[in-house]
């Protein structure tokens, strides 16, 4: 299991075959996948994005890799953090939470420490995340831990079978405390 970052009650890491039961079975929530690409998710689409993920190094640009949220005293799976190498100085960056530890403050305190991993550890530039213009609660978290909302990109994806309109929100190494 290989430790990415860590605070007193999260742990950021590197997926590992034990979770991913738990990771498809919250995707699998419809709450959850609501704002996703994903929808009826099952352990067979977990085992093949674990597969892929391990295809390439972590960090490869162009991939994409989900880095788990774990309690640090039970090593039980929380949510997860989602990666995007775009290029050696870009990363995009998304997240997903069971919904039993949701409006707990995990999903806010494991950004954090993804964030200052990504400026501190691998000192990149500029990190983005986007997110369905009606997906408040995102909105909400991706503000609280600093980022800035640059853009609103009105009915620019077909999602699920409507136009969607969208945010994009960044911070750059220089704006991170």
């Amino acid at each position: 299991m290989e430790e990415i970052a860590r605070s007193e009650r999260l742990i950021i890491r590197k997926f590992v075959q034990d979770d991913l039961s738990s990771f498809a079975e919250y995707r699998a929530d419809p709450s959850n996948a609501e704002f996703q690409s994903w929808s009826d998710y099952t352990l067979e689409d977990a085992q093949a994005l674990y597969d892929k993920m391990n295809a390439v190094p972590f960090g490869t640009e162009g991939h994409w890799f989900q880095l788990a949220i774990a309690s640090t005293g039970s090593n039980q799976l929380m949510g997860d953090l989602a990666v995007h190498f775009i290029d050696k100085d870009q990363v995009e960056v998304g997240f997903t939470m069971a919904p039993e530890f949701q409006r707990k403050g995990i999903a806010a305190e494991a950004l954090m420490l993804l964030l200052n991993f990504l400026f501190k550890d691998l000192n990149k530039h500029r990190v983005i995340a986007m997110t369905d213009a009606r997906n408040e609660a995102s909105r909400r978290l991706l503000e609280k831990v600093g980022f800035r909302k640059e853009a609103h990109f009105v009915d620019s994806i077909f999602f699920k079978g409507a136009w969607g309109s969208e945010f994009s929100y960044a911070l750059l190494h220089s704006e991170w405390n």
